[in-house]
């Protein structure tokens, strides 16, 4: 009887046992489901957060885009108008972006039309070095104008028309008057040559006799 009695308290210690054990685990299980439950609303959170940086990513690529478009656009208009101006002849000026190594390359043309045709080259292989003066010349007043904030200041330049023919030159010289008060601002040049130095406003030659540079105030 004793042994009985025995054998029934070691199954009842056992059987308490495993209800400690069981109470344990399931409060492990509980745990558990309810970091799932967490991390189940953290990683939709993430997912929300992850496609609204994806939309977020894609408009302000479309704005870059646009506006990398619209600057594209003033610049050829400006270099363009600066061509025909000083060429006097029906030429244009191209931009053509395309994407290089996950970056965006831009390679510049002129246009130049013969009756029905168009002749696309780039600007050293299109009549010498006197263009690509002008183009660069002409760029350089574009970015500083489409700039944003505006850079303010004056425009410096030195030799901007070295390998311009004497039979554009007065154009060259015209253009920059013309820019100086279309969009006031004071040039400031360094140059050789007679005819660009004639439509300043005030000019000065600069002459090294020995060591001294000596200046003087030409009439205008």
């Amino acid at each position: 009887m004793d042994h009985i009695i025995e054998k029934n308290g070691e199954l009842e210690k056992v059987i308490s046992d495993l209800k400690d054990f069981y109470s344990t685990e399931n409060g492990k299980r509980q745990r558990i489901k309810e970091e799932i439950t967490k991390n189940k609303n953290e990683l939709g959170k993430i997912k929300e957060e992850l496609d609204l940086l994806e939309k977020v990513n894609v408009l302000l690529q479309k704005t870059s885009e646009y506006a990398r478009e619209q600057a594209k656009k003033q610049i050829e208009s400006l270099v363009t108008n600066c061509l025909q101006y000083v060429l006097d002849t029906n030429v244009e000026f191209k931009i053509e972006i395309e994407e290089l190594y996950g970056k965006p390359n831009a390679e510049f043309y002129v246009i130049s039309k013969y009756e029905n045709q168009e002749v696309k080259t780039k600007p050293h292989q299109s009549r010498g070095g006197g263009i690509v003066d002008i183009i660069s010349l002409a760029l350089r007043i574009a970015f500083l104008q489409i700039h944003k904030p505006l850079i303010q200041g004056p425009i410096i330049l030195d030799e901007p028309a070295k390998h311009v023919s004497e039979e554009y030159i007065f154009n060259v010289a015209e253009f920059l008057k013309q820019v100086s008060e279309m969009f006031n601002r004071q040039i400031i040049m360094v140059t050789h040559n007679t005819h660009l130095a004639s439509v300043a406003t005030n000019s000065y030659r600069v002459e090294l006799k020995g060591l001294t540079s000596k200046v003087e105030k030409l009439s205008t």
